[in-house]
């Protein structure tokens, strides 16, 4: 979308500064102001758990404040990217990034910083919906953008995210038979709610996870599908028909050369037995999307599993494929993964995470925008998630204000569309998972 009130969307003024995200650790806030005078800002998140090709965020190292500050990030947003982007038009999205790109000139961002460059490219979208008088997701998909997405909501927390109380990493709700996205919303506060009381009256939490989930105490990996199902039922859902179950496994964390070590349960397995662990949970349990189901490295098994499951279930590829194109290309090629999950800082700009999307929408894919486990309240990822139709959106849980800043955003969305407001329900899933 190119501006029609000509130089108005010329950045003249490009600045960060330090804040703070959900661990309280140091991240970077951008902001581009135009000739307008239309100001846009924007800032980074963080992940716990990362794959090894993802782009890499720029830390000052040392003793303080834990090696994370990102003073060196500030320096080069406020010095050589201010200098570069000067004069180039914030709704000019692709030249903008691409002169990010240029100026890096790594392929892993670990020059200037994915979270350098991604919080510019962020802040200078948000200022260019501001030159154009309307809010982002309208800026990114025009007057289409009407697609609520399918929220994925953490329960239980695991994994690198509560103290690897559990292998898995995150265990989560969907409601895709809900009506309206406010709907899914108040389905999962229910489910929510019934799990917190129903582990406290166990004695076995230890309260809430890095991303809001409920940090639980079980003895198996399996336990917690068994507590799920219970606190759907609880909440007065049919499991598999009402609200279903959605896991983040996160093989990469605890997989590697085709071993995976279950440190709760004490046991080893190799793919096949993986494999063979998971399809046994899907029998068992209403389960419609599994993400990163093995290790980043084992490409072959993830594509064994995929062919064994992935016409029935949402197959998803965070680790595997970091929002790149050219992975998600590859692993297309070898029949891995059947849905992308897209984390713009995964790459460092919004096109480069858009391009990974539109490639996956051209091979079939279907898609999932996601937060990190050290979020903000910023809430450009839910503008993304409509605004580019992608009809998923993960975000942690149900509480902690970074995390509740995204689903309040996208029911203000919801409530601004009114009538042509539409929930992508199990349509988002690009085949209907609950009637297996």
């Amino acid at each position: 979308m190119r501006s029609a009130a000509g130089n108005a969307s010329e950045i003249r003024f490009v600045h960060a500064r330090r804040v703070w995200d959900s661990r309280g650790r140091p991240t970077v806030e951008a902001e581009v102001r135009t000739l307008s005078g239309a100001v846009g800002r924007a800032i980074v998140p963080a992940g716990a758990s990362r794959g090894t090709r993802e782009a890499i965020d720029l830390r000052d190292g040392g003793q303080r404040l834990g090696g994370l500050d990102v003073q060196g990030a500030l320096a080069h947003v406020n010095g050589e990217i201010a200098r570069a982007v000067m004069g180039l038009a914030a709704d000019d999205q692709l030249a903008l990034d691409e002169r990010l790109i240029e100026l890096d000139d790594t392929p892993n961002r670990s020059r200037l910083g994915a979270n350098s460059m991604l919080a510019v490219s962020m802040a200078a979208s948000h200022a260019a919906a501001a030159v154009h008088g309307v809010p982002l997701y309208q800026y990114l998909g025009g007057p289409d953008a009407v697609l609520l997405p399918v929220p994925q909501v953490q329960i239980f927390g695991g994994g690198a995210h509560a103290g690897r109380r559990t292998d898995v990493q995150d265990y989560m709700v969907v409601c895709p038979g809900a009506r309206t996205f406010a709907q899914a919303i108040e389905w999962t506060a229910e489910v929510y709610r019934h799990a917190g009381l129903m582990m406290q009256a166990r004695g076995a939490t230890f309260g809430v996870a890095d991303e809001g989930g409920w940090w639980p105490v079980f003895n198996t990996n399996e336990q917690a599908l068994e507590a799920l199902v219970a606190a759907i039922e609880r909440a007065r859902f049919v499991p598999g028909e009402q609200v279903a179950i959605a896991l983040d496994v996160a093989a990469s964390e605890f997989g590697k050369g085709g071993r995976y070590t279950l440190a709760l349960e004490r046991r080893e397995l190799d793919a096949d037995g993986m494999c063979e662990l998971l399809t046994r949970w899907i029998e068992k349990y209403p389960i419609v999307s599994i993400e990163d189901p093995l290790a980043e490295d084992d490409l072959e098994g993830f594509a064994r599993f995929t062919r064994a499951a992935g016409k029935s279930l949402q197959i998803v590829g965070d680790d595997l494929l970091v929002s790149s194109a050219a992975l998600l290309r590859q692993a297309a090629a070898r029949g891995a993964a059947n849905t992308v999950l897209l984390k713009p800082n995964q790459r460092g700009t919004l096109t480069e995470t858009r391009q990974c999307w539109q490639a996956a929408r051209s091979l079939g894919y279907a898609g999932i925008v996601s937060a990190r486990s050290g979020e903000t309240e910023d809430t450009t990822i839910v503008h993304l998630a409509i605004g580019w139709g992608v009809g998923q959106l993960k975000v942690g849980s149900f509480a902690r204000s970074e995390r509740m800043a995204k689903w309040n955003e996208a029911l203000r969305i919801e409530e601004r569309l009114g009538a042509r407001a539409r929930y992508a329900g199990m349509g988002a899933f690009g085949r209907n998972p609950m009637t297996r």
